[in-house]
């Protein structure tokens, strides 16, 4: 199916159990999975190799936070989401490399890091009513749609952004959960007209299921461990990972 050495089989397996756990625990760890498929398989490849993981745990996530959700906010981003997912995929039907593409999401989910830590520390006024605006939810639904659709990168975008709406973890976990099982779904017909879902791939992440639910349910008993405070400095530090992952390649 795959020729994988030793090293890669286990590497992958490390990314499903994380995949699980940054489903139901600690959002932006989904990042590193990317970052580390994208090194063991082809880069375009490898995002139809994920996505069907991706979907395995979200199920879990959407069953477990079912009333943690906040409807609201999924609304409100609904139309800039698809904009933004039709956007991506006219990028990976036109163009093979994404290396600039890349770079500009990551000095975009900088930037937005230090929006939110200037508001958390500073207290900055002229950045208090950007989380409320119509224009940062049109931004920050286009980029998630964009960035999901051409790489399962949107964690640290949707994570800058449930931050920035100061969600509660739990609500934060269950908003995000029914997003990303959404824009998912959405992506595998997408994915498949463009060859990155094939019956060989889908075998593949059969294997994994199991190791992926293991991670979930490690999520699921991880979070409430976790303090509030504590939880959103891990967010924001994997994601300034992912953002600085995606400027140096």
């Amino acid at each position: 199916m795959f020729d994988l050495s030793v090293v890669h089989i286990i590497l992958v397996l490390i990314c499903a159990l994380l995949i699980g756990v940054a489903k139901t625990g600690l959002p932006t760890l989904g990042i590193l999975v990317v970052a580390v498929m994208a090194s063991i398989f082809p880069a375009r490849d490898s995002i139809g190799i994920v996505l069907p993981m991706l979907i395995t745990a979200d199920v879990i996530a959407v069953t477990y936070y079912r009333r943690n959700v906040n409807w609201k906010t999924l609304f409100r981003l609904v139309p800039w989401v698809l904009g933004g997912l039709f956007l991506g995929f006219i990028v990976l039907f036109f163009v093979e490399a994404s290396r600039p593409i890349e770079i500009m999401l990551g000095g975009i989910i900088l930037l937005m890091i230090g929006i939110q830590l200037s508001r958390e520390r500073w207290g900055a006024s002229w950045a208090e009513n950007i989380p409320q605006s119509t224009w940062f939810a049109a931004g920050m639904g286009t980029l998630a749609g964009f960035t999901t659709m051409i790489g399962n990168a949107a964690g640290p975008v949707m994570a800058i952004f449930l931050l920035a709406i100061a969600l509660p973890k739990q609500e934060f976990i269950g908003t995000g959960a029914w997003f990303f099982i959404s824009v998912n779904l959405i992506k595998v017909p997408m994915y498949a007209i463009l060859g990155l879902i094939t019956p060989a791939s889908l075998t593949f992440n059969l294997w994994l299921a199991p190791v992926i639910l293991l991670g979930t349910y490690l999520g699921i008993k991880c979070l409430p461990l976790i303090p509030q405070r504590t939880f959103n400095i891990a967010v924001l530090v994997l994601a300034v990972f992912g953002g600085v992952r995606l400027l140096v390649g």
